[in-house]
């Protein structure tokens, strides 16, 4: 939340969505890649390794997408979420066990 300068982390399984408390907003994890790498129009991932962890999501707004694209931990700010109240990261992930 920029407004309140809130930040909240919430843990979103892979083919799941999440209703973000108060906001009107829905976010859904579709794809996960541990080494992001990108070959053209080829989206893949080079190993098992957390290297370039990247998730592929969308967020919905009043039932609407919004936005679908990638968050990358090591570049919070490459193709970001852009809203004048709130802002998405990938700060981490949970190996399946």
């Amino acid at each position: 939340d920029k407004v309140a300068n809130k930040e909240t982390v919430y843990t979103v399984a892979i083919g799941s969505a999440l209703a973000i408390p108060d906001s009107g907003l829905t976010i859904a994890v579709d794809t996960f890649l541990p080494q992001f790498t990108m070959d053209g129009t080829t989206l893949t991932s080079q190993s098992n390794e957390p290297k370039n962890p990247a998730a592929q999501i969308r967020i919905m707004e009043g039932g609407k997408e919004v936005f679908k694209g990638w968050l990358f931990s090591l570049y919070p700010t490459t193709h970001s979420f852009n809203h004048p109240k709130y802002g998405f990261t990938l700060v981490d992930f949970i190996p399946a066990s």
